[in-house]
């Protein structure tokens, strides 16, 4: 089953209501001036704040960020020592 999981940015109505019909788990708080609050599983939009700054701590590695490797292998390998010195591991 997919997940959409999203910041507030994206409430809206119409874009739920594509969600459904696609069968996917919306995870998506309401802001605070909707006019009707939707129940939304906390824990795992927490978990969203994780993936987040793991990304954005990506980016402090330029080599990362600009993708200089293009081989993959090499690339990935980059991944891996940039986690292990931000202490992603």
């Amino acid at each position: 089953m997919r997940s959409a999981l999203v910041g507030k940015d994206y409430d809206s109505n119409p874009l739920r209501s594509w969600l459904i019909e696609r069968g996917t788990t919306r995870v998506i708080p309401s802001k605070s001036n909707h006019k009707v609050q939707v129940e939304h599983d906390r824990q795992t939009y927490r978990q969203r704040n994780l993936v987040e700054r793991m990304f954005c701590h990506s980016k402090d590695w330029r080599r990362v960020a600009t993708r200089f490797d293009r081989n993959i292998k090499t690339f990935m390998a980059t991944i891996a020592i940039a986690a292990f010195v931000t202490g992603w591991l």
